[in-house]
């Protein structure tokens, strides 16, 4: 009974909510509606983004450099390696750019291998969307809160595609599917790295 009054609120909620062009994404086990296109008074007051740091290399990406920038060669983000090359990153620490909610953590296999998205609301009431992937691992739980620099997962070689190292993207449109990793059309991205350096620390409005 009580998952039919939980589907039947939640249709509910739905039809209301096209009106006002709100997508809405219902997270049962923590009881939480998450709005991605909405007020920030629906998200914790202490998961607003307020303040980004690199996902590598904490603090401000030490012993690493960004191998392949946002559009050189078509990128649509940046990829990490460490400053000592190879394989000699494997396994070090990925962590969360900034408060946020784990959209996804799953392996893709192929070239993407295991990914991490997630959510940042930002005091403005933007939201942005955040990718880790070719992980070697995943510390972190769909569905779940998280906070700025907490470990989510280490570099990986996507299974053996690559060398190591994080492939890593910041999203405007968080409607966005997984995507190519490369294309012409960077709508929707934006440049990982002027993001973070535009974006240390946020004013929280509230």
């Amino acid at each position: 009974m009580i998952f039919r009054i939980i589907a039947f609120l939640s249709l509910v909620i739905l039809i209301s909510c096209k009106k006002h062009n709100i997508e809405i994404k219902l997270a049962l086990k923590k009881d939480t509606i998450i709005l991605t296109k909405a007020n920030k008074d629906t998200v914790p007051h202490n998961f607003i983004a307020t303040q980004f740091d690199f996902p590598v290399g904490k603090p401000n990406a030490k012993g690493y450099y960004n191998a392949q920038k946002f559009t050189k060669n078509y990128h649509l983000g940046d990829d990490w390696n460490a400053v000592t090359g190879g394989n000699t990153d494997l396994g070090d620490p990925v962590y969360a750019i900034a408060n946020g909610f784990i959209k996804e953590s799953k392996d893709y296999g192929g070239g993407w291998g295991n990914v991490i998205r997630i959510l940042h609301f930002l005091p403005n009431n933007k939201i942005v969307e955040s990718l880790y992937a070719h992980c070697d691992t995943i510390i972190t739980v769909k569905d779940s809160w998280i906070k700025k620099g907490t470990k989510i997962g280490t570099i990986g070689t996507a299974n053996g595609a690559y060398y190591a190292h994080l492939h890593f993207e910041i999203r405007e449109d968080i409607t966005l599917p997984l995507g190519p990793g490369y294309s012409e059309n960077t709508k929707g991205y934006l440049d990982p790295t002027e993001f973070i350096k535009n974006h240390r620390t946020i004013e929280d409005e509230r």
